[in-house]
């Protein structure tokens, strides 16, 4: 069986690690194309080598542009690749533009589709993303869900006869980063030791576009009685300059995007987290850790329960909800064991056709 998978952003990177490990145990010819949606070396060269991923057989360098352009230079610069290989699975992961073009692309090839990571939704039709994993979910010939709920949301939409539940990927190579760390021990973060700080990120447009939310999500951070890592993606120090936002106020100490081995300790040691990452969120759940999430509405409405994940659309008492305590009593393994990946070879080698 020969497997495509395409990817081209961090969380994808990030979910292909323990897939790629799967295949290779199991003999699946493994084919993977890097559209280049993520080019920053930071975002993305690091996290093959980090995560222990084989080289992409193809990189299509595609870059930014707007949402349209992006997509339709990745459809353009796809069809060929995918005519050649013909494989029996195209699998695409997540939420981004890659993801929507790969699905979009091997459809019209008559290629089956695979969507790991299916039936997650925000209901936010503003979001990109939300559009991403709609349209690809009802493309795709095969929806791989991680939890309950998202196979709720595929039946509500007439799609559970293509659904199989197989747990989280993302929980499969968290585990093993988070234990590999801790054997090692915890290191200091932006200047600050374990147990000082908080880990924070911002890319999302709604969050990075609009200078005054952005300027009342800055103050917040900056306004947290402890340091704030403030892990800073491009887009977001793009957007400040143009907004004229110094983003280096207060508590607040800018770093680089971290590799993803990097990101598990700064979260395993701080006290909590602030994002609008939909990763992150579950990363911090994972991990043990409180998370504030500057946004209205969440794809991980399992996190919620209990307060180890707290909506702040407006960042109203960030100061305060950045170091809330973690929450008494176990978590709920709502994203499986950290056996997904071999779920998931398991079932695209059982529903390959011819």
């Amino acid at each position: 069986m020969r497997v495509l998978s395409v990817v081209g952003a961090r969380p994808q990177f990030v979910k292909l690690a323990p897939v790629a490990d799967a295949f290779a145990r199991d003999g699946v010819e493994h084919v993977i194309v890097h559209t280049g949606q993520h080019y920053d070396e930071g975002l993305s060269g690091v996290f093959f080598a980090d995560l222990r991923i084989p080289a992409p057989d193809v990189h299509l360098a595609v870059g930014s542009g707007s949402h349209g352009a992006q997509t339709g230079a990745m459809l353009t610069a796809l069809e060929p690749v995918l005519a050649e290989a013909r494989p029996d699975w195209v699998l695409v992961y997540g939420d981004t533009n890659s993801t929507l073009a790969g699905a979009v692309a091997a459809v019209k090839l008559h290629l089956p589709v695979a969507h790991l990571e299916a039936g997650l939704r925000s209901f936010n039709r503003r979001m990109p993303e939300e559009h991403n994993r709609v349209l690809t979910d009802h493309a795709a010939d095969l929806l791989l869900a991680l939890a309950e709920v998202a196979m709720g949301h595929l039946a509500d939409e007439g799609l559970a006869a293509r659904s199989v539940l197989v747990g989280d990927v993302m929980t499969d190579v968290c585990y093993r980063v988070r234990d590999a760390v801790l054997a090692g021990g915890l290191p200091t973060v932006a200047g600050a030791a374990p147990g000082e700080y908080v880990v924070a990120t911002i890319h999302r447009a709604e969050n990075t576009d609009d200078p005054d939310r952005l300027r009342r999500i800055v103050a917040g951070l900056a306004a947290v009685p402890a340091p704030v890592a403030l892990a800073a993606h491009p887009r977001l120090r793009t957007r400040a300059v143009e907004h004229g936002i110094t983003l280096e106020t207060g508590s607040i100490r800018v770093i680089d995007p971290l590799p993803y081995p990097a990101m598990v300790a700064a979260v395993l040691g701080s006290r909590g987290v602030v994002t609008d990452s939909g990763g992150l969120q579950k990363e911090a759940y994972l991990l043990g850790r409180p998370c504030t999430t500057l946004r209205g509405e969440t794809e991980w409405p399992e996190t919620l329960e209990g307060g180890w994940n707290v909506l702040s659309p407006d960042a109203d008492g960030l100061a305060d909800l950045a170091l809330r305590p973690a929450p008494e009593g176990e978590r709920p393994p709502w994203y499986g064991d950290g056996a997904a990946a071999r779920a998931v070879a398991r079932v695209l080698t059982e529903r390959a056709i011819g």
